[in-house]
């Protein structure tokens, strides 16, 4: 069976951690393609939603969010993460 490698290329990628994180997430991609749903008992944001190419998808904390090289956003997993990129 043929083997193939994936092309390198260079991403932009913000972990969602907390309420910082998620701000800086939103004011980064805007809304939409993401918004928050927030805990109306703490003020917390618990979760992102994200619009993807595929449809909607929903970010946890520790999860990454993506741009990808069409401008799209979509989140990833930390082990999908950290096995696909690193730093430059």
């Amino acid at each position: 069976m043929p083997k193939f490698r994936k092309k390198p290329v260079t991403i932009e990628a913000i972990q969602f951690v907390d309420n910082a994180s998620a701000e800086q997430i939103l004011k980064w991609a805007g809304t939409p393609p993401i918004s928050a749903s927030i805990d109306p008992a703490t003020g917390t944001c618990r979760s992102l939603r994200v619009e993807t190419l595929e449809g909607r998808m929903v970010a946890v904390t520790g999860d990454w969010i993506i741009q990808g090289v069409q401008g799209e956003f979509y989140p990833c997993k930390p082990n999908i993460f950290d096995a696909t990129y690193e730093a430059s």
